[in-house]
């Protein structure tokens, strides 16, 4: 950040400008450096350049893998930021995830609602904006410290603080990140998804993960009922989505693609096939269908040729088709090749649990085709991981003759486990289920969908359980108050947190002396000065 050369246009700026009266070049360079990015797509390109090194870095070593906690509120994905910055020096390999199931259940104006694209379109460019503007006041927040404790070095004529602080302002890393944004099913035709994959990356996104379900029949990927799309479908959809970055010119922008076929045993349409063996025809010979026989039997029924026979695909009473049984995983390494050939950069694959070799198995499948095909998995929290991996245990133990007869499979959850050789091996697995997957399954980028929707609830719970019980305040003091107040988290300066000494700077630069500010001796944020 070019602290110092910047200094030196704006005096020049200045001096042209003498009726400026009040103005410095010092407050003008610091508000500038504050203000870093000036738009949705000054950040989408920025961030898009910094997943698409990710990407190569992590085709280089599969040790570089990446991270993201969704985030259904801009102070969440800010605080998310500044830990990631507290505790680990660097944002490097950590993003934010835009959840639309968290968006359903949490931004609609029509209040809680289900993963089923019911929601408002336009509230979800509304969160990717938002959470962009509080990570930029993070910047401005802890650049502002910066810039008062270089004020402080100078007026104690402390030159080589001084000096040294002006080099972490030069260094300084922002908490502006990736956004890898749930576009859903592109809420429409593949024009509503280009106007919606515009305002997304006007907002900031440099990354949109969009799936194959059709949009007005859209589930979540964790329950039943989903519907997949013919691949042309899906595909324009893609090209939408590369329509919309290159015409605001992200050059750089990621595509997500992703694949709910696994647990999808439905279609809405019979694809349209122009030879055999070409995309469409393919997916048409997982339809479930029986052999037509007898020609007076067709009552307004679809009929396809399938090996020289006339077959009728099975359709339900709601109109859709069914796909045979255990078609799966064949249709999902269909459609990431696919979706890779036609213009998708990564890949998302829907699972029904956390087991790395179901998805190394497509994956290795895929790979076999495209070499460097690389995922977006989501760490659900759907998933019971305590369950899933203590049964996967249980069964490599029965596999490797180990004696099991102290457990039951059908109540591991149990804590009796917890302390467990069992409980322990599980729970190892699953610390290092991230850096496994990554390494066996070309896992680029894992995620939890909605870890904060959970953890919003649990400090709520705690907090509620204490206070309004016997501990009364102590409750908040003991469990809230002085565990921030030790562990160092920024937010129990509220005020501060809040953009109070931002303002108090703006307003010396503004009125000089005779600025009123918050500030002063009788704030009572002086009280957790210590």
């Amino acid at each position: 950040m070019a602290y110092t050369t910047d200094l030196a246009k704006i005096d020049t700026l200045i001096a042209a400008n003498p009726n400026w009266s009040g103005i410095t070049s010092e407050a003008v360079a610091r508000m500038r450096l504050q203000n870093r990015f000036k738009t949705g797509l000054d950040i989408a390109r920025y961030t898009a350049d910094i997943m698409r090194r990710d990407m190569a870095a992590y085709d280089a070593d599969p040790a570089n893998y990446t991270q993201s906690l969704g985030c259904w509120h801009g102070f969440i994905g800010q605080q998310k930021m500044i830990s990631i910055k507290k505790h680990f020096g660097s944002t490097k390999g950590r993003y934010l995830y835009l959840s639309g199931w968290m968006v359903a259940a949490l931004r609609s104006e029509f209040g809680p609602l289900p993963d089923q694209s019911m929601h408002e379109k336009t509230s979800v460019p509304a969160l990717i904006e938002e959470l962009y503007t509080f990570l930029r006041q993070a910047d401005a927040r802890e650049l502002g410290m910066l810039f008062r404790d270089i004020d402080a070095a100078r007026a104690a004529g402390d030159i080589a603080r001084e000096k040294q602080l002006q080099q972490s302002v030069e260094n300084y890393q922002t908490h502006v990140v990736p956004i890898i944004a749930d576009i859903d099913a592109g809420f429409g035709n593949a024009e509503a998804t280009y106007l919606l994959a515009k305002k997304m990356i006007e907002a900031g996104a440099c990354a949109l993960q969009i799936e194959n379900q059709v949009s007005d029949e859209k589930q979540c990927g964790h329950q039943d009922g989903k519907v997949t799309v013919p691949h042309e479908d899906f595909i324009a959809k893609i090209r939408a989505c590369r329509y919309a970055f290159l015409e605001l010119g992200v050059d750089n922008g990621i595509i997500v693609a992703r694949t709910d076929s696994l647990g999808a045993g439905l279609t809405k349409q019979i694809a349209f096939s122009k030879e055999p063996g070409d995309i469409g025809d393919l997916y048409n010979s997982f339809l479930d269908c029986e052999e037509v026989v007898d020609a007076s039997s067709i009552n307004g029924d679809v009929i396809i040729n399938r090996d020289g026979k006339l077959m009728r695909p099975k359709r339900l009473p709601s109109n859709l088709y069914q796909f045979r049984e255990g078609t799966g995983a064949d249709r999902c390494v269909l459609d990431c090749i696919t979706s890779l050939n036609n213009g998708a950069d990564l890949l998302w694959i829907e699972t029904e649990k956390p087991h790395i070799e179901q998805i190394a198995g497509m994956v290795d499948r895929v790979r076999e085709v495209i070499p460097n095909a690389k995922l977006v998995y989501n760490n659900s929290p759907s998933f019971n991981w305590t369950l899933n991996f203590r049964q996967q245990v249980f069964d490599a133990w029965v596999k490797e003759g180990k004696d099991v007869s102290a457990y039951d499979r059908a109540k591991l959850m149990s804590v009796d486990y917890d302390a467990t050789e069992l409980g322990a091996e599980a729970d190892e697995r699953i610390r290092t289920f991230q850096r496994d997957a990554a390494k066996r399954a070309g896992i680029f980028h894992h995620l939890i969908t909605l870890p904060t929707y959970h953890t919003a609830a649990l400090s709520t719970d705690n907090l509620a359980k204490e206070y309004f019980g016997d501990a009364g305040m102590l409750g908040y003091v003991k469990g809230v108050q002085r565990k921030e107040i030790r562990e160092g988290i920024a937010c129990v300066k509220h005020q501060n947190m809040a953009g109070s000494d931002l303002g108090d700077d703006h307003k010396e630069y503004f009125a000089g002396e005779a600025a009123l500010k918050a500030g002063g001796a009788h704030n009572t944020m002086n009280q957790f000065a210590a």
